[in-house]
């Protein structure tokens, strides 16, 4: 997995990369975000690491989240099997999911003991 910073460098420069539909240059962004193009650079090749500041003023410029800019936990298998059995349910049959959902695990922590 790569560090933190190199995620956060590869989506500055893909959202710098595609903004508008043709993307926009270090230069421009650099000066949208009040910093230099040679910081811009650095912070995509994760030689200089962003401020809090920093992601949130590119957060801003790009109309984005903060945490767009950090890797987003793959959801597991079993989580999108039951998200995927339940997606059509209406509130009261999820409801009865859920609970029997519970049931089921109190019943298999008492068998443990």
């Amino acid at each position: 997995m790569p560090d933190i910073y190199e995620q956060i460098g590869k989506q500055i420069r893909e959202l710098r990369s595609t903004l508008r539909g043709q993307g926009i240059s270090q230069e421009d962004l650099a000066q949208a975000v009040e910093t230099t193009a040679n910081t811009v650079s650095r912070w995509e090749t994760a030689t200089y690491k962003p401020s809090i500041s920093d992601l949130e003023k590119l957060a801003r410029f790009f109309g984005t989240p903060i945490t767009a800019f950090f890797p987003q936990p793959e959801p597991k298998p079993r989580t999108n099997a039951l998200l995927s059995a339940t997606a059509d349910l209406d509130d009261e049959n999820l409801e009865e999911v859920t609970l029997y959902a519970r049931f089921r695990k109190t019943r298999q922590r008492r068998k443990k003991r």
